[in-house]
């Protein structure tokens, strides 16, 4: 019942939207076969945490294509790769890490390039609304020098208030 190529479908998810990946459609039979395990399987990395299916109403595990990739993986890494599920479980707590972090990095670089857009359209406005001769660089403004100097009668502690 072991599929001879674990990976087979993955080309599957690169051409499928995010929201598509997601969509729990599998039941847990289907769900086996598709990733060429025993149902039981499926139940016991569900207990181990390697993989969490949706629910539906009934409490019946419904199982997505991310979820099959998944067991694939689960699958290379035990059957091929000779991992037990303590260190799949490491691979995959991993993997979930990075997602987060693609999608925050995501999310900060969206977040960057509204701020460089709207950073340009300030800058846009204040040079049309400014009158050229406004805006001064400051490499043509001579640079001042001012040195401050006592009077020499004012030796002594420099007054700090009224009456003093």
């Amino acid at each position: 019942m072991a599929n001879p190529d674990p990976g087979a479908r993955s080309g599957r998810r690169a051409e499928m939207p995010p929201e598509d990946q997601d969509r729990a459609v599998y039941i847990i039979s289907v769900a086996a076969e598709l990733a060429g395990v025993h149902p039981q399987t499926l139940r016991i990395y569900e207990r181990k945490g390697l993989l969490r299916p949706a629910r539906t109403a009934g409490n019946r595990r419904r199982y997505s294509d991310r979820d099959i990739e998944r067991l694939r993986m689960i699958q290379r890494l035990t059957q091929v790769e000779g991992l037990n599920l303590a260190g799949v479980r490491m691979i995959v707590d991993m993997e979930d890490q990075i997602e987060r972090m693609r999608q925050r990095v995501s999310a900060l670089d969206a977040e960057l390039q509204r701020a460089r857009r709207r950073m340009r359209d300030e800058i846009e406005r204040l040079l049309k609304d400014t009158k050229r001769t406004d805006i001064v660089p400051r490499s043509s403004v001579p640079r001042l020098r001012v040195t401050v100097r006592r009077p020499p009668e004012a030796h002594g502690p420099i007054p700090m208030g009224p009456g003093q």
